[in-house]
């Protein structure tokens, strides 16, 4: 692309990325801090991917997507997960009616633009494939019906990493449907004080007003696609992927640490999310920085690490961390 395609481009992004000064400062009424979860929960929707939080209890993962949704003009549903639900409680189920003699299709709460999974891991096995084909195909099978869910549709999923009693590990066919996986820490001191401050009462709670609708988020995807990604870029991101799952091509010795690298899924959602996080800094094409600043997330619940790894106290990011630091970057 030339310099003017370029400025041409910024400009167009800088305008139908306009709502999201309002939309931040929307949020930020209610949610302290936590500028990474917000701005990453905003990828998310704008790369149309899934997001699963991962965090202690009490750090806002669920008051933050909730708020998210009140700043739309979109259908918000909320799912608390427990060891006893069944997939027509998140799909919906078939009723007969006596009176007529036929079924009617009534409508779980996956029927929605932004759905929240609270402590998702808390669901078994066929309740956790349910939402896998929501999340993957768009749609849902009630019966012998197929119906196919409205757009923008995006899910937000918590898990609390501390309290496995009652839980399910979620498989990996369904934690790679995620784009992005976040790591919730504690606020500062700083933040937390505000927090007392803001919310330390029983009623009269700050609540975020509408600000954007599911159209804008839709133009916004659109423009999403057209941002420009360089070739070098391009194979900067098949580099780091291919180097989850061979190392050693790269000469970077922790080939013992890696049970299983990446997927091809990872390749599309870290080029995506880059270029969403380009987007978010206004910018119509998508540097090396976008796509180091986004890869941990994208990265880290896709490179399984082995029993060694573990024996040296080392985590998944440690292993992408190290890629980040050895692969040279264009």
């Amino acid at each position: 692309m030339n310099t003017e395609e370029v400025a041409a481009l910024d400009e167009a992004v800088r305008a139908e990325g306009a709502f999201l000064e309002p939309l931040r400062a929307e949020i930020g009424k209610v949610i302290v801090g936590q500028s990474y979860l917000v701005d990453r929960l905003i990828i998310g929707l704008l790369a149309n991917g899934h997001v699963l939080l991962e965090g202690v209890p009490g750090l806002a993962k669920t008051l933050a997507v909730k708020t998210l949704a009140s700043t739309m003009d979109l259908k918000f549903s909320r799912l608390q997960f427990t060891p006893d639900m069944l997939p027509a409680d998140v799909v919906g189920t078939q009723i007969y009616n006596p009176q007529s003699g036929e079924f009617s299709t009534h409508l779980g709460p996956v029927h929605a633009n932004l759905v929240l999974a609270d402590e998702i891991n808390r669901a078994p096995a066929k309740v956790q494939s349910a939402l896998l084909e929501a999340m993957q195909e768009k749609q849902v099978t009630i019966g012998n019906k197929t119906l196919l869910l409205e757009e923008p549709f995006l899910v937000m999923a918590t898990e609390n990493p501390i309290e496995l009693e009652g839980t399910y590990q979620l498989p990996e066919a369904q934690v790679d449907r995620f784009m992005l996986k976040l790591k919730i820490e504690y606020p500062n001191r700083a933040e937390e004080r505000q927090i007392l401050d803001l919310m330390a009462k029983t009623e009269g709670l700050p609540v975020a007003g509408r600000v954007t609708t599911g159209e804008q988020i839709l133009n916004a995807r659109r423009m999403i696609d057209r941002i420009y990604v360089d070739d070098k870029v391009k194979d900067y991101v098949v580099d780091l992927v291919i180097a989850t799952r061979e190392p050693d091509r790269y000469n970077i010795p922790i080939a013992p640490y890696i049970q299983l690298g990446a997927s091809p899924r990872a390749t599309i959602y870290l080029t995506l999310a880059a270029k969403a996080h380009a987007f978010m800094q206004g910018r119509g094409y998508a540097t090396p920085q976008d796509v180091k600043a986004i890869a941990l997330d994208v990265l880290r619940h896709r490179v399984i690490i082995t029993y060694e790894a573990e024996a040296e106290e080392l985590a998944s990011e440690d292993v992408v961390q190290k890629l980040l630091d050895t692969i040279p970057v264009p």
